[in-house]
């Protein structure tokens, strides 16, 4: 049987907390709820979740600040909530290392397609077996358990679907992916078109390469598969 995931839900709206609560629960989720970043970082203390819904505008300690923390120094998944529906506001929350962001108001059947978005680029626990736990890709390498890139000693930023892709990448390494299968496991299939979501990843894709590549325009380890996809080669 799988787990029910376990989401954490930040709002200081008591009628808002009490109602998603509910309403998560009914479709198939835990929920615990926090009235504040405060609270949320004592629960945090003792249980672990798979996801975090936190809402943005909080006294005390805002969203954006509590989004940072978690997905930094926790690696949570999080999806912001804000009446502020401005394209700096997004970004603003997108850079603190948020997966997704949903103003408000907002029908509670939106919030519940894209948590399970989010949690679908959530790489599900396998087998035990053995399996190396860096990939090195000539000066950079990747560290599988961490799913952190490095160059050196220091850190190599990712954003929330460049770490999705690497992950999935690191599952096969060697074998080619095509798009049709990474925009299914990154979660991003939608109305725009078959078209438009290949040229979608392609994009991501190359973005990626400015990270891992020495020279991204002749990808050494992020190859182009003809007919087939994209394939990691590690050293």
């Amino acid at each position: 049987m799988i787990d029910r995931p376990h989401l954490l839900i930040v709002d200081d709206d008591e009628r808002i907390r009490r109602l998603l609560g509910k309403f998560l629960t009914r479709n198939g989720f835990y929920a615990t709820v926090a009235r504040d970043a405060s609270h949320a970082r004592r629960i945090l203390g003792g249980l672990d979740f798979d996801l975090a819904v936190v809402d943005v505008m909080m006294p005390g300690e805002d969203g954006i600040s509590l989004c940072r923390w978690l997905t930094e120094t926790r690696s949570l998944p999080t999806l912001l909530l804000t009446a502020k529906g401005e394209t700096e506001d997004r970004i603003a929350g997108l850079e603190a290392g948020a997966d997704d962001y949903l103003p408000k108001p907002f029908e509670p059947k939106e919030l519940l397609l894209r948590i399970n978005a989010v949690l679908r680029r959530v790489p599900a626990a396998e087998p035990a077996e053995v399996k190396p736990k860096v990939l090195s890709l000539g000066s950079v390498r990747y560290d599988i358990p961490r799913g952190e890139l490095w160059s050196g000693e220091s850190p190599i930023r990712l954003t929330a679907t460049e770490s999705a892709l690497m992950r999935i990448f690191a599952k096969a390494p060697g074998t080619a992916i095509s798009r049709a299968q990474l925009i299914e496991d990154l979660g991003r299939a939608g109305p725009d078109g078959e078209s438009a979501q290949d040229r979608a990843v392609d994009v991501q894709i190359t973005r990626l390469r400015r990270k891992i590549e020495s020279d991204p325009k002749n990808p050494r380890y992020l190859q182009t598969v003809r007919g087939a996809g994209y394939m990691l080669i590690p050293d």
